[in-house]
């Protein structure tokens, strides 16, 4: 049968009486709490239970996780730099006086300079080089690409110092070279053994060889761009050229600084090799000094391994600057300097030692 509800004069009965309109009541007259839904502006006392506090809980220390290995291993490091330090002083010889009048002495910084010389124009070089043959191997024209994987395939397998030394003999080949149409007339002429001076054999020689690497690295930050941004560039209608200079270039920089860093330092400490082409760069220098003075063969390396320490050390400041500089569009906020970071230790010590002392 269908159900009939009751007329509106009818009275309802008390266990069906609706809830009222407006915010339910905090509590029951017999003082009891709501539960877990009891809102939070509800007044202390009324529907929420105070919380209980165990006093052993409260009297215990938190005691941190304990590392005694981490303690052992930093206590032997500590040990082993000790004992290299007081061999360093104590060991005459080291000869630390002979080390400190060779340091600044003009014919090494003269062979300091050739080195720096040698380097920059390598590093520049080799980087375009190195972006020249990175877009060759991302080109579809098969010739460029095939070209450009052969010849950093062959200069990659061969070491450096048969590069240098070929082409410091590469007169005996070529006595001249001209450019003209091949097969047919020349238009230039020029003797090898003039144009190519040991300085010259160095800078062509350390550039063959670091623009190889320098295209892998380029290309591996070039193919890390999301394809969205080509996407995006190509769009908007930009040239290929301008999109890869505003736009794909600055976003791989962030991958390819690092890297390319790492071997602007193999850079530097390669240039060594030139002493073979008969050019006195800092490790040359060192060498003919030390076959003058055979007494000072230790200081004088150990004042060749401080320079290229001091050399090594200032790209690689360069380097966190310029990676602090491009990281600045995917980071939320850029990695801090080292004095930065210097004051923020120096602020965390003295807040450590104000709360031991109970400030």
């Amino acid at each position: 049968m269908p159900e009939t509800s009751a007329p509106p004069d009818e009275p309802v009965t008390a266990g069906a009486l609706p809830a009222p309109p407006g915010p339910p009541r905090s509590g029951t007259a017999s003082g009891q709490d709501d539960g877990p839904d009891a809102g939070p502006d509800s007044e202390p006392g009324a529907g929420t239970a105070a919380p209980v506090r165990d006093p052993r809980l409260a009297a215990e220390r938190v005691l941190p996780l304990r590392h005694p290995w981490r303690w052992v291993l930093t206590a032997v490091v500590v040990v082993l730099v000790a004992q290299f330090l007081h061999g360093l002083v104590s060991n005459p010889f080291y000869q630390w006086s002979r080390f400190s009048y060779w340091f600044f002495r003009p014919v090494v910084l003269d062979g300091l300079l050739i080195t720096l010389e040698v380097a920059a124009l390598s590093a520049v070089a080799g980087l375009i080089g190195g972006i020249v043959l990175a877009l060759c191997r991302l080109s579809p024209n098969p010739v460029l690409r095939s070209a450009s994987w052969v010849y950093i395939w062959l200069l990659r397998s061969v070491p450096l110092i048969v590069v240098l030394l070929f082409l410091y003999n590469f007169s005996a080949l070529y006595r001249t070279l001209s450019l003209g149409i091949p097969f047919g007339p020349a238009f230039f002429r020029f003797d090898e053994s003039h144009l190519a001076t040991d300085l010259v054999v160095a800078v062509v020689g350390l550039s063959l060889n670091e623009a190889a690497y320098a295209a892998e690295v380029v290309r591996s930050g070039v193919l890390s761009v999301d394809q969205g941004q080509h996407e995006a560039a190509s769009a908007l209608g930009l040239p290929p050229g301008f999109r890869f200079r505003r736009i794909v270039f600055p976003q791989a920089l962030r991958v390819i600084v690092p890297t390319y860093v790492n071997q602007l330092i193999g850079l530097v400490k390669s240039t060594s090799l030139v002493f073979y082409v008969s050019l006195l760069d800092l490790f040359g220098t060192v060498q003919s000094l030390g076959s003058t003075y055979p007494g000072d063969v230790v200081p004088l390396l150990l004042v060749a391994t401080f320079w290229y320490i001091v050399l090594t050390s200032a790209v690689s400041v360069v380097q966190f600057y310029v990676e602090r500089h491009y990281s600045r569009g995917a980071l939320r906020t850029v990695p801090p300097t080292p004095l930065q970071k210097l004051r923020a230790g120096i602020r965390s010590a003295r807040a450590r030692i104000a709360i031991g002392a109970g400030i």
